[in-house]
């Protein structure tokens, strides 16, 4: 019985001891046009956009780029502004984060979920912000 006790004790501490590493996103595939989805509140409640005025525009070199808000048109275009947010990506033993920086504030976002056609991101106050790829649409 001595044993087993010593051997479980030194399995929780070896177990406890690991570092934890950050999940490995290829960020590259946060690039592109992402539509918000649904947003899901601390407390677990959930608001629906079924359509979006705007949708979230990335781009990411080296760990670094911009986000952009842009105006999907009826013939497919997007009409784009000049404001855009700066973005860096940081990897840390608590996960991967998207920090934000505009004239007037800073913010960072953690990665939770990134693939082709899904993104989910959740901010300090733990609300998470789920996107999909949008789908294009024309009128003619």
């Amino acid at each position: 019985m001595k044993n087993y006790c010593i051997a479980l004790f030194s399995f929780i501490m070896v177990s406890s001891c690991q570092e934890k590493k950050a999940e490995n996103f290829d960020i590259g595939l946060l690039n592109g046009y992402w539509e918000i989805e649904n947003v899901v509140m601390a407390d677990g409640s959930k608001k629906e956009y079924k359509m979006n005025e705007t949708i979230d525009f990335f781009e990411v070199k080296s760990d670094s780029g911009f986000r952009k808000k842009v105006k999907p048109q009826f013939d497919g275009t997007y009409i784009v502004n000049d404001v855009d947010e700066k973005i860096s990506i940081q990897k840390s033993v608590e996960g991967t984060f998207i920090s934000y920086k505009t004239d007037y504030a800073t913010w960072k976002e953690k990665i939770i979920t990134l693939s082709t056609q899904e993104l989910i991101l959740e901010n300090d106050q733990h609300i998470q912000y789920q996107y999909k790829k949008p789908t294009p649409f024309t009128i003619k």
